[in-house]
């Protein structure tokens, strides 16, 4: 294909994805699929339906509802994904450490289970952590704050809403210092670039992937950094409550699908076109990506094209984002 051809081709795929454990998970079309580096240097593919194209439920298309409810369903998926990524990426590797008298009762008792339940306990704490340190720290600091310095509601909640945006880019920046963890931030930027190489009808090889930018404007980071700054602009509006930061944790909370539902339609916009307003809108969270990707080496960019290349849709006019 020419260099003429390929700028006419160029679009915007829906096909999105996620990092795991040694691997990356991809959602196309009408199927998904996740590929795994075993500990042999095999790459392990898992291929199964799904259904976000034209047959998708009514309420994954409609604008402002399918927000929530994409962001839950991939949520959901990506999370037993990565609990099967790090079974896969641990097979065949033996453990010499006897485990543990409470270890052994778990087994005995959960069984098959047990893996399952340990993921589903990591999940609540994930949670319970990210509402404390994205939603009630930042309120309780601005209110110690207050305490101290007059200021008006709306400074408080713009100062709240930095703190956030300081934390969050904190933890993610302290997070990838751990080895395991930077390494997932690898195969983040290895989906990206592999998504990039496609939108820009290349052929999808390693040699076409590796050129292309680690970041993305409809990565799950900049959806972060948009609900957080769209939050800032809806609490100030509403004027929540600062008497009580439990009660303004609780209606930050119930209003949380709200804002999820407004930003997943800008982010679709910023994912769809390319002018100036757009990439103002995309700045902030592809800088932090900067944090939340790493350059991949060839053999992630291997897997990252085998999880893509099964979801690829015949027709790729029903592929447009």
């Amino acid at each position: 294909m020419s260099e003429k051809e390929k700028k006419i081709c160029r679009f915007k795929s829906k096909i999105g994805g996620q990092a795991l454990i040694e691997g990356v998970m991809m959602r196309g079309i009408d199927k998904s699929a996740m590929a795994v580096r075993l500990p042999n240097g095999s790459i392990d593919v898992e291929v199964w339906d799904t259904n976000n194209g034209k047959n998708a439920p009514w309420y994954k298309k409609t604008p402002f509802v399918r927000g929530v409810f994409n962001f839950v369903s991939s949520m959901v998926e990506g999370y037993k994904c990565l609990s099967k990524s790090a079974d896969k990426a641990m097979q065949g590797i033996e453990d010499d450490e006897e485990p543990s008298k409470f270890e052994k009762w778990i087994t005995e008792k959960l069984g098959d289970k047990f893996m399952g339940v340990l993921m589903g306990i990591s999940m609540v704490f994930g949670v319970v952590l990210a509402l404390a340190l994205f939603i009630f720290l930042p309120s309780f600091i601005t209110k110690l704050f207050s305490g101290v310095l007059e200021m008006s509601d709306f400074v408080k909640t713009l100062i709240e809403g930095l703190l956030k945006i300081v934390i969050f880019a904190l933890y993610i920046g302290l997070t990838g210092l751990m080895k395991d963890i930077r390494r997932t931030y690898e195969y983040h930027g290895a989906e990206h670039k592999t998504i990039a190489c496609y939108e820009a009808c290349e052929d999808m090889t390693v040699e076409n992937v590796r050129k292309h930018s680690r970041f993305h404007p409809r990565c799950g980071t900049s959806f972060i950094f948009l609900v957080i700054f769209i939050s800032i602009l809806l609490n100030s509006v509403l004027q929540l409550p600062w008497e009580n930061i439990m009660l303004r944790v609780v209606i930050k909370l119930l209003l949380l699908p709200v804002v999820m539902g407004i930003t997943y339609e800008i982010i679709k916009i910023a994912g769809r076109y390319d002018n100036p307003v757009t990439k103002v809108i995309s700045a902030p969270g592809l800088w932090l990506q900067r944090l939340t990707t790493r350059e991949p080496d060839d053999s992630q960019i291997e897997v990252a094209l085998a999880s893509f290349l099964p979801v690829v849709p015949d027709d790729k006019s029903e592929d447009k984002w």
